[in-house]
């Protein structure tokens, strides 16, 4: 995959000593609670070194980049692309950013626009999709202001610290894309 380069960050390939910021952000509840189910359990160290050999070994539909800071290309999170559905020229995105010290910086913002701008200008993909929490509020601002619409909610779909929280599709469209840029 070719690296995407903004102005504060890259998007660039996953590398073996990445295992170690993944492991900093996967067991701890301030950032995984606001991800999916993928999280409900500790993830042990040979499960982080799976999932990281199973994408450095492309063994996965799953397609995406570490978000690193451009002029070190440190890690500071991940944007990947799930469920790439090629007849329908659609998919599914994630977005984590796992180092605390970057978080509410406008790193993930940067991060989705170099992204779509992949999918829509190079993949040739029409649409992209997410799920967020609905108490996500700093993650649901950052995808308005990238230009997601919510499309629905699922009421009460997911068990999240004691109390069930609706569950809010947004999505992106080419054309919408287009003309905001």
């Amino acid at each position: 995959m070719p690296r995407l380069i903004g102005d504060r960050i890259l998007l660039r390939e996953y590398r073996q000593e990445d295992i170690h910021c993944i492991r900093q952000w996967c067991n701890d509840p301030e950032i995984v609670d606001n991800l999916s189910d993928i999280f409900l359990y500790p993830h042990t160290m040979n499960a982080s070194e799976q999932y990281l050999n199973s994408i450095l070994e492309g063994k996965t539909d799953q397609k995406g980049f570490v978000i690193a800071l451009k002029d070190t290309e440190d890690y500071i999170g991940q944007i990947d692309l799930f469920r790439i559905d090629w007849k329908n020229r659609s998919c599914e995105l994630g977005i984590v950013i796992g180092m605390k010290d970057y978080l509410g910086r406008g790193f993930g913002a940067e991060a989705i626009r170099l992204v779509q701008d992949f999918v829509f200008h190079r993949m040739n993909l029409n649409r992209i999709q997410l799920e967020l929490h609905d108490f996500n509020e700093r993650a649901y601002k950052c995808y308005v202001k990238c230009g997601f619409k919510e499309e629905g909610r699922l009421r009460e779909k997911c068990f999240v610290n004691g109390r069930y929280v609706d569950a809010i599709n947004m999505s992106i469209l080419r054309k919408e894309y287009v003309e905001r840029i």
